[in-house]
């Protein structure tokens, strides 16, 4: 009769803790969501979300940079391309390995690549030692979506 009480206690007690681990995870993954659903809101204080790319790969810059020579460039091409509609983020027209490639050199050393142009960036992603099929991938202003809406 006590090995069957035993048995019973042992249950009760396994439900208590897979219980309190469920609460556990729940809280836990609400948090989480909670996190992330603000963290796509709104950048970070002193960023800006841009979208790159035909797939609008969003990036958090320092809005600082939007005032380099390098961004004023970008965003010349940005009205040429789609003219200056308001609705959402701001997309930038060229590809994505470029963008990455102009925020690494600026996180690199802001000092030295921020007064670069957009002329000047080309030039240096160009000349820098890429593979021929990395090279193949630096088109920087092709149309991304003719005609279409911002």
């Amino acid at each position: 009769m006590a090995g069957v009480m035993n048995k019973k206690v042992d249950k009760i007690r396994q439900i208590v803790r897979l219980k309190h681990l469920m609460s556990r995870w729940k809280q836990m993954s609400l948090r989480r969501r909670s996190e992330d659903s603000s963290s796509t809101r709104r950048p970070p204080s002193g960023f800006t979300f841009v979208y790159v790319g035909p797939e609008r790969t969003r990036f958090a810059i320092p809005a600082r940079f939007l005032n380099l020579p390098v961004f004023e460039g970008l965003l010349k091409q940005t009205e040429e391309q789609f003219g200056l509609r308001g609705n959402g983020g701001l997309v930038l027209p060229c590809q994505v390995p470029f963008f990455s490639n102009v925020v690494k050199f600026l996180h690199k050393d802001e000092h030295k690549y921020g007064k670069l142009s957009l002329q000047d960036f080309l030039n240096l992603v160009s000349d820098a030692d890429l593979s021929d099929s990395c090279k193949e991938n630096v088109v920087v202003f092709t149309p991304l979506l003719q005609k279409a809406e911002v």
